[in-house]
């Protein structure tokens, strides 16, 4: 392992190790505080986040730029401090840490033995919704992580979801795509961050205007078991409360090939995920390249 792979595992080490120790108000001091000594040092993430808010509020002056990107990194910190602390929040906590709308969506599509997949954007906090899922509801599911360097941080992210009782299965595992589906015949419920491909096979979408290439797995898996698609919006807002959405499912065209249903439901999907985010654009944390405009000049719309 190298020097840098063994000082970013000992600085998540540091996180879970003494952040979830701190009381609740110091920690959100903290988050604050890091966000914005990282925002007035306009690191290449920062300035990712500019870029990408650029698009999703078009016409909007330098100023308002600034302003969002120093909003979306607190935001960003946010979901840092929380991830950290939630192995030791209490189970009242979890419960009382999340407010979602429209849940009939998922509680009925898995009364009636469907499997249910969830699909979400990078927005506000994915694992404080899983967690709330498994605690409140008391409902178990499968997601899928993506492997990280160095492996040691990889295997720390994997604890720490199967410690809020996620089952969690490698991205890219060749196995992977067959066990989700299995769960979901089961009548089970999957959930997976959807809004950034990960692969060379993701599918191209209009995007905010342009286009960006996202995961066809939530399509696909809905096509071949029969399960429900949920795309799933999240935000926060001034309170400790963390808000939610779920969306009516997005249904399987009737007429088409394989490839033409993965193409029409990933665009709904896209379509769900941009409505959630120009809503609440600071809490969208991409803070990497996602336009194929940005990824590769040459792929992008002039």
């Amino acid at each position: 392992m190298s020097t840098q792979d063994r000082l970013t595992d000992a600085l998540y080490g540091l996180g879970w190790g003494t952040v979830k120790k701190l009381p609740e108000p110091a920690a959100v001091r903290l988050g604050r505080t890091i966000a914005d000594l990282a925002w007035k040092q306009r690191g290449k993430g920062v300035q990712r986040l500019e870029s990408n808010y650029a698009r999703v509020v078009p016409g909007a002056s330098p100023e308002r730029l600034a302003e969002l990107s120093r909003a979306g990194m607190r935001s960003y910190l946010r979901y840092w401090m929380e991830s950290f602390r939630l192995p030791a929040w209490s189970k009242e906590r979890i419960e009382d840490g999340f407010n979602v709308k429209d849940l009939h969506h998922l509680t009925e599509g898995l009364a009636a033995g469907k499997g249910v997949v969830l699909a979400l954007p990078h927005l506000a906090n994915w694992d404080l919704a899983g967690a709330w899922v498994t605690t409140k509801l008391g409902i178990p599911f499968t997601t899928v992580a993506e492997r990280l360097k160095p492996e040691t941080l990889y295997d720390r992210f994997v604890a720490y979801r199967e410690g809020l009782g996620m089952e969690v299965l490698p991205h890219s595992g060749g196995t992977t795509f067959g066990t989700l589906a299995r769960r979901l015949r089961d009548g089970g419920l999957v959930c997976l961050v959807a809004d950034r491909d990960l692969s060379a096979s993701g599918v191209e979408v209009d995007f905010f205007g342009d286009t960006a290439r996202m995961p066809a797995g939530p399509a696909l898996l809905a096509q071949q078991t029969g399960a429900l698609l949920l795309p799933v919006t999240l935000w926060y807002d001034d309170s400790p409360v963390m808000r939610g959405r779920i969306h009516p499912e997005v249904e399987v065209p009737e007429p088409g090939t394989r490839a033409e249903k993965t193409s029409a439901m990933t665009q709904a999907l896209a379509d769900t995920f941009a409505t959630g985010i120009a809503d609440h654009p600071e809490d969208w944390h991409m803070l990497q390249r996602l336009w194929l405009a940005d990824l590769d000049p040459e792929k992008g719309r002039p």
